[in-house]
């Protein structure tokens, strides 16, 4: 692994750090380091809604904790909400699924600022690829969005808000930890009378972790690397908006080459997404949007000849009309195009295929705490033919510290590329379906203390699953198994989640409790990789000097493919300090214990395993 930095040279740039004088800085320190989070998300609605309005369970990852440390990967992030359950098959650049209130990985839809980062492949998102630099806030929304933003919105809406330049400056930052681990981030921003423009450019290096919980003097960590950059231009304009946002990462990883040996192999990989978009103010009342996107995911596998070329290309054009002070009417269309050109485990395939939605949604915020929200959605995929969707929502400030809300919709999963021209393809697929039910309560307290509970239930029919359909005694040596991709199998989740937050002047805590359980309906069984329980709890105290918090993620056992998976708990700790309004130091403690949890089942008495504690450390430097 090359060293782009040394080390020594970071640790003596904190030292200096520590030497300038801060007695200024609370007078001088510019807002948008700490940035107090508004209480807005667009994910929901498609439009800036007050999160307390919204008739849906929605969280915020909030800026503070996004930016404690540019080391920390997506799928660590996402730990951090109680619905979520991340499985990584490792640490950096390993295989990383997520389950959202016990639905399936493919069944999260994941956005970066209305971009589809879902795969034509596989259908599931790259989380472990994507790089985090420029993350302002991660907003997940939780149950059917299928009527907004079409396929995979079964389980939810994962979606990452980029940041747009508040002002001119620049900074460059370094951070260095345990496993040998290094990261480097540079950018500028422009920020002048509504025209901004900002870059980024960030390297990181590991060496990684031990995958498995493999025994050996011969079991090597898995490194990883990757380096990318970013541009981004914008006017934002009372009367219309136009931005185009470039981002590219690649890099390499290993990882296991599942031999029983602890053995590695290393692919490839490169992610590209573009992203234009724009907003016209025809009328006071009248608003236009487009959007045109592309999500280029491709890996080559370095031992052999597979590799897989991904594109995702969206075009979209909505207006909102706003025909009274509280009712709004948005209708838009979508046309997709997913291509894959890809080889694996000797099933090669170049498919394409085409899809257009067409979808209305009427909203009412109105004065006395009513708020709802009614759309439905056609979809016409020239694989399956039309699929319609709908969903109904409302909420009711029944008091002035009490509301309730209720929803209902249905959802569906396209067949993927790979479900219809992969190993066991089946063009004939349809697609999955869902509806789901949800009601919630949420209450403010004395002392700054807000509280809520919600419960949720949801059916999935026409589950895509690899059945054996031939030679199904086959020992796999001189006689093998046929597979086929077939609808068979259905599905129910229900469960529930509660949370408590206070917040006072600086000091704050959050705490949340989710509860699933995921079933198949045809066998009586419970669906693997999801814990019945999931905790999590967040407390610290933040403002612009300094800040420390402690973050806690829990999980109860998971039946797995081959055996159970245990439970396990882990502790992280953050800390910053604006010595002075030009520099910045923070340290970090993901996973304080030390704790090598299990994360998935490997082979009979094996699992994949997380990679123990990584303690690290880090400054800015401003201008």
């Amino acid at each position: 692994m090359s060293t782009f930095f040394k080390p020594t040279t970071l640790v003596g740039a904190i030292a200096v750090a520590m030497g300038f004088s801060c007695s200024t800085f609370a007078e001088t320190q510019a807002s948008a380091d700490i940035v107090t989070l508004a209480p807005v998300v667009i994910t929901a609605t498609r439009s800036e809604t007050k999160i307390e309005d919204v008739p849906a369970r929605i969280d915020i990852i909030s800026p503070q904790i996004v930016a404690q440390s540019p080391i920390a990967e997506l799928p660590h992030l996402l730990m951090n909400d109680a619905a979520i359950n991340m499985v990584q098959s490792g640490g950096f650049g390993q295989t990383a699924s997520i389950f959202i209130r016990g639905t399936n990985s493919e069944h999260a839809l994941i956005l970066r600022d209305g971009a589809r980062l879902n795969t034509a492949s596989t259908g599931a998102a790259s989380l472990s690829f994507l790089d985090t630099t420029d993350i302002k806030q991660i907003e997940v929304l939780k149950g059917p969005a299928s009527v907004l933003y079409g396929t995979d919105a079964i389980g939810g809406v994962v979606q990452i808000i980029s940041k747009t330049p508040k002002k001119t400056g620049a900074f460059v930052t370094g951070e260095i930890g345990e496993q040998s681990t290094y990261k480097a981030v540079v950018g500028a921003d422009l920020n002048e009378d509504g025209i901004y423009a900002q870059i980024r450019g960030q390297r990181l290096e590991t060496d990684g972790s031990k995958i498995t919980d493999l025994k050996g003097a011969n079991i090597q960590p898995a490194s990883y690397e990757q380096k990318g950059f970013s541009a981004k231009f914008g006017v934002d304009k009372k009367d219309y908006a136009v931005s185009l946002d470039y981002n590219q990462n690649e890099g390499n990883s290993y990882y296991d080459a599942y031999r029983n040996d602890g053995s590695l192999i290393s692919q490839d990989f490169k992610n590209e997404i573009i992203n234009l978009r724009s907003r016209l103010n025809v009328t006071d009342s009248l608003e236009l949007n487009t959007r045109l996107s592309q999500f280029k995911d491709d890996i080559q596998q370095n031992q052999s000849a597979d590799f897989v070329e991904s594109t995702t290309q969206e075009a979209e054009l909505n207006a909102r009309w706003k025909f009274t002070p509280h009712q709004n009417i948005l209708v838009g269309v979508t046309h997709q195009k997913l291509t894959g050109d890809v080889l694996s485990y000797g099933s090669p395939y170049d498919e394409n295929v085409d899809s257009t939605g067409y979808f209305i949604q009427h909203q009412l915020n109105n004065d006395n705490g009513l708020n709802t929200q009614l759309g439905v959605r056609v979809e016409d995929n020239e694989k399956y033919g039309s699929h319609t969707v709908a969903q109904a929502a409302i909420r009711y400030q029944l008091l002035p510290t009490t509301s309730i809300y209720a929803n209902v919709g249905t959802a569906f999963k396209a067949p993927t590329l790979n479900d219809m021209y992969g190993y066991g393809g089946n063009p004939a697929l349809d697609p999955e379906e869902s509806i789901s039910y949800e009601i919630g309560i949420d209450q403010k307290l004395n002392h700054n203390i807000s509280t809520g509970i919600s419960a949720y239930y949801t059916k999935i029919d026409h589950l895509i699953e690899s059945k054996c359909v031939a030679v199904c005694d086959g020992d796999w040596v001189n006689t093998f198994p046929i597979y086929q991709n077939i609808n068979i199998d259905k599905a129910s989740m229900q469960g529930g989640e509660w949370y408590a937050k206070w917040q006072e002047d600086e000091l704050f805590f959050k705490t949340a409790f989710n509860y699933v359980k995921a079933m198949n309906d045809d066998t009586d069984q419970e669906l693997t990789r999801r814990p019945r329980r999931s905790l999590t709890f967040t407390t610290g105290l933040q403002n612009e000097v300094y800040g420390i918090s402690a973050s806690f993620s829990a999980k109860s056992k998971a039946k797995d493919y081959l055996q159970e998976t245990p439970g396990y708990a882990t502790v992280d700790l953050n800390g910053y300090w604006n010595v002075h309004p030009n520099v910045k130091v923070f340290a970090n403690i993901e996973n304080v214990g030390d704790v090598t949890y299990k994360t998935a089942s490997y082979n009979p008495g094996i699992y994949y395993v997380d990679g123990g504690r990584l303690a690290s450390a880090g400054v800015t430097f401003k201008y």
